[in-house]
């Protein structure tokens, strides 16, 4: 009678919920979050999606620009390698100083960094020794770097905040669509933005291109100064340093695996692809591009829709229970897609296909673990615990990137989809950790009942 009960509550929130985020200006949800809720998550909301299109811009204006100035593919790759350690380090030390300090500063911090971090990057000449160039291309990246997971770890914490209720079942509905709507967009703007990036190029330059989005970037920074909560995301007992490793078994899995899920993407995408594309496919540059582009807009979209697609009650064991099926979903394709580029079966449809299905299944399994790192996190340790996670996340992309220019030199594609299979394997495994029987934990209430998904107590 208990469980009858239970999952005809679980039902009656599960509709309940689909009615408050189904337009976040109406009355009704104005009655369920405060003015100050909704005005905090949709400031930091605007400047991470401002802050997302320069950050797809840039990258598509630094790989234009120098591939002109005759970088190799691989050259252009390992541009990014400092891009992607300081994000690393960024996410770790970010969390920290977000839960002392506010999201707010990290937020600042963030955006003013980019903004000097663009105007360092316009002042390149092609004048300039190589290796000095590459050099301060890469101290340039690396700041970029800080700033795109301080604005990142700032943003996708604020929706923790967003979400608060009596009822766990449809706190945790209404967190999974946030989060879902969040990283979709995300991605579906960085995307745009390598868009942009182009046409920012042949319309105004390079120099010209970074002074438009430092200007567009810096106006984002002065509204925020001056419209968003000191308060938001500090925590209310000052966060010790040597918390910065004290996770619980499922913050420290749920990471495990969002390391080898980045990193089995990130070993075909960043060199491997292009480059097979543009030598053995004999696509043209602007091609390669506008395919990597649609690919994440794409990818994005479907992270938006990916409560469609998986059950929307049953808390965050069924979440679980739904990274284990699609990690194995992501699997198979990566193993098919490999066998099938290994024995030369119709190369171009096979990439054409192939990726779109990888990028379908990929993108729900981010956003599951996305979801999971959040439900797994009290409002009180939220910016410490997805500081962290997406720690690993940084990592597994820094990895991916070093495996792609070097797998793709000694074994093609092919070996990359295969390195691309091991890693998507190793995810899976990881996530067979996570616990998918109902448990005791803070989320529902154990540890801190009072600072359950609750902003106005963050």
């Amino acid at each position: 009678m208990a469980n009858l009960q239970h999952n005809q509550q679980a039902a009656d929130s599960s509709w309940r919920v689909q009615r408050i985020t189904r337009d976040l200006s109406s009355p009704f949800i104005a009655s369920r979050m405060s003015s100050m809720d909704v005005r905090n998550y949709s400031l930091v909301t605007a400047a991470y999606w401002g802050f997302t299109l320069s950050d797809g811009a840039l990258r598509m204006l630094v790989l234009l620009y120098f591939h002109q100035l005759g970088y190799t593919p691989v050259s252009l790759a390992f541009l990014f390698l400092l891009y992607e350690f300081c994000g690393i380090l960024t996410n770790l030390f970010g969390g920290w100083i977000g839960s002392r300090m506010g999201l707010r500063i990290t937020l600042y911090a963030g955006l003013a960094i980019q903004v000097f971090a663009l105007v360092m990057l316009s002042l390149v000449q092609p004048t300039w020794a190589t290796g000095f160039s590459v050099a301060y291309v890469m101290a340039s990246q690396a700041l970029s770097g800080i700033a795109k997971d301080l604005t990142k770890m700032s943003s996708k914490s604020a929706v923790k905040l967003l979400v608060k209720g009596d009822n766990e079942a449809e706190n945790q509905t209404a967190l999974f669509k946030w989060v879902a709507v969040l990283t979709g967009s995300k991605n579906a703007l960085k995307g745009l933005g390598f868009l942009l990036g182009g046409v920012l190029l042949s319309s105004l330059g390079f120099a010209a291109s970074l002074w438009a989005m430092a200007t567009v970037l810096a106006i984002i920074l002065i509204c925020a100064v001056f419209m968003l909560d000191a308060d938001m995301g500090r925590t209310k007992a000052k966060t010790k340093f040597t918390q910065l490793f004290a996770k619980s078994c499922e913050v420290n899995v749920l990471s495990i695996a969002r390391f080898f899920l980045f990193s089995s993407r990130d070993v075909w995408f960043v060199v491997g692809l292009p480059i097979f594309l543009a030598s053995q496919l004999n696509w043209g540059f602007a091609g390669v591009g506008a395919f990597l582009a649609a690919w994440v807009i794409g990818y994005g979209f479907v992270q938006a829709f990916t409560p469609k697609l998986i059950r929307k009650s049953g808390g965050v064991e069924t979440k679980a229970r739904a990274a284990q099926i699609w990690g194995f979903a992501l699997a198979v394709v990566s193993a098919a897609m490999a066998a099938a580029i290994q024995v030369d079966f119709h190369p171009t449809a096979t990439i054409l296909i192939g990726l779109a299905m990888f990028g379908v299944v990929f993108a729900v399994n981010s956003s599951v673990h996305s979801y999971l790192i959040l439900a797994y996190t009290d409002s009180d340790q939220v910016a410490l615990n997805v500081g962290f996670y997406y720690m690993a996340n940084a990592c597994g992309r820094l990895v991916g990137t070093l495996l792609s220019g070097v797998v793709y030199l000694y074994a093609g594609l092919p070996g990359c989809l295969w390195t691309s299979t091991a890693l998507v394997v190793a995810a899976l495994v990881s996530t067979l950790w996570l616990p998918t029987q109902s448990v005791d934990h803070a989320i529902a209430g154990e540890a801190n009942e009072e600072a359950t998904i609750n902003i106005a107590n963050a």
